[in-house]
């Protein structure tokens, strides 16, 4: 008879944990220096190498205010044909929808606001305006094969309007929700959630929503509570998270941005955590590595700067 295995000696699959790398697009957009296509082509490289298969290539806005995304075409001219990636495009209006599909791109991330003050200044328009021209973004998506996900911009407060109620976010995520989209990202734009802010807000729009749209973070460290508040959207049911190589980034519409959630520092937590998320650590380390070499400056990523562990 075969004895059974002792628990410590059997393997235990372990969790998927998806994380979204948004470095050659939010994590660049706020840069004053012009970031050279060869550059984030480059960049692109180094996040298929660490392993990543879902990454924000570039976005479709207008150049005028942001000067940095000015090459999206480009960028989704130049990057590899995979099977296995999927290149994000994001769009804040119809034109962007049409540019990026005329791109080839095949998932269009579109971005909402939850608070009037902030859309006006990053969409072109109230949250309502915004809204008018959804059904024929959804419709144009559609048509040009692409998949669609939404993002609430401003999900957690607004440097303008500031407190944004919760049943304000429920409100455009189920009017995300109408035309169809597979996944909602909440977005903490400013940086000033709390994890008891994530766990009431991801738990309403979960309930609000059918189970099968997947539901996506995005956290922006501003305050320091990045890494705090993905541990609470993980406690809520959410595998989907976004993270910005080196911590790089921000929007160029939100006053004293001071960087993304850094990749590398997600990761490293969430392996110690037990999560499978398919990605290198050291590989994006090298990204992270190699990213903040181009922008010439000390970058907020804290585990590319420390000491390999275990060694």
């Amino acid at each position: 008879m075969v004895g059974r295995c002792p628990r410590s000696e059997i393997e235990v699959a372990k969790e998927k944990l998806e994380l979204v790398e948004v470095s050659p697009r939010d994590g660049l957009q706020n840069e004053s220096d012009i970031v050279s296509t060869e550059n984030k082509l480059a960049l692109i490289d180094h996040i298929l190498a660490a392993g990543f298969r879902r990454l924000e290539a570039g976005s479709f806005v207008n150049p005028k205010k942001v000067p940095q995304m000015a090459d999206g075409d480009a960028i989704f001219a130049g990057v590899p044909t995979r099977d296995d990636a999927t290149f994000i495009a994001l769009a804040l209006n119809l034109r962007g929808v049409e540019r990026a599909l005329a791109s080839g791109a095949k998932e269009i991330n579109y971005v909402f606001c939850a608070s009037d003050s902030f859309s006006i200044r990053n969409n072109g328009g109230s949250v309502d305006e915004t809204f008018n021209v959804w059904p024929d973004v959804a419709a144009t998506a559609k048509a040009g094969g692409a998949r669609l996900s939404a993002t609430v911009s401003t999900a957690f407060g607004c440097p303008f309007d500031g407190e944004v109620p919760v049943a304000r976010v429920v409100e455009v995520a189920e009017r995300c929700f109408a035309e169809g989209i597979f996944e909602l990202a909440l977005a903490d734009t400013i940086g000033v959630a709390s994890p008891s802010d994530v766990h009431a807000r991801f738990r309403a729009v979960k309930a609000s929503l059918p189970s099968h749209v997947q539901l996506r973070a995005h956290f922006h460290n501003t305050r320091n509570t990045a890494l705090a508040n993905a541990v609470a959207a993980v406690e809520e049911g959410v595998r989907v998270l976004d993270g910005s190589l080196a911590g790089i980034g921000g929007c160029p519409f939100a006053p004293g941005a001071a960087g993304n959630v850094p990749t590398e520092d997600l990761l490293y937590m969430f392996n110690r955590m037990g999560f499978d998320t398919g990605v290198d650590l050291d590989r994006a380390i090298e990204g992270a590595t190699f990213i903040g070499g181009v922008l010439g400056r000390k970058t907020p990523g804290m585990v590319s700067r420390a000491p390999k562990w275990p060694a």
